[in-house]
């Protein structure tokens, strides 16, 4: 009897996603996160750099009021609760709690750029007063866009799974998109002890 031959690097039984370092979209996420990360640390570079050239930081103003920003900040760090539990159950690709979690992160997501906008409205200086406005009201406007591109991704990533089968490589985006939110939340916290608390420990 004849033997078929045997086909040598037959990869057609192998699954089309992966989670994690093995695809390409969580590659494309973490090099958006490495060039979003330096605009971050340029713009933290230009604050301290027009802080030395000051006699006094913040000039000619107190500096930004704490309420509001804290409040934010509780309430962003927060949400890394249910973006983890989220980022557990699209690995473990559970539909029914992958609708549920991406639903409430979006809403927690909303809530808190109403917080941010609140936030804002209570910053004591505009964007065009002085070069310091300036460079405050840059890093926060900088990082609410990237808020609102999650927030934004996480509604749609809802739709489909509410409208949609989902396959692996939908929960695969559900994961990276999760990841994304982390660089979100902790970038912020590092933007709020630069803006609201370096000009209190000077």
């Amino acid at each position: 009897m004849k033997r078929q031959p045997q086909i040598v690097g037959d990869v057609s039984k192998l699954d089309d996603y992966a989670f994690g370092s093995g695809t390409i979209s969580w590659w494309g996420v973490t090099g958006f996160m490495l060039i979003e990360g330096m605009g971050f640390v340029l713009a933290i570079g230009a604050y301290y750099y027009l802080m030395h050239n000051e006699v006094q930081w913040p000039p000619s103003t107190d500096p930004p009021p704490l309420f509001w920003a804290t409040v934010f900040t509780v309430a962003l760090v927060a949400t890394e609760i249910p973006n983890v539990w989220l980022t557990h159950m699209a690995k473990a690709q559970r539909l029914q709690p992958v609708r549920w979690g991406l639903t409430l992160m979006t809403l927690l997501g909303l809530g808190v750029l109403v917080l941010r906008a609140i936030e804002m409205d209570a910053l004591n200086v505009r964007w065009d007063r002085t070069a310091y406005g300036s460079i405050v009201w840059a890093l926060i406007v900088l990082h609410t866009f990237h808020a609102i591109t999650d927030v934004f991704d996480s509604g749609v990533l809802a739709t489909l799974s509410w409208t949609h089968d989902m396959s692996g490589r939908k929960f695969s985006d559900v994961a990276d998109n999760a990841m994304y939110w982390h660089f979100i939340v902790w970038s912020w916290v590092a933007l709020y002890v630069v803006i609201y608390w370096t000009p209190r420990w000077l």
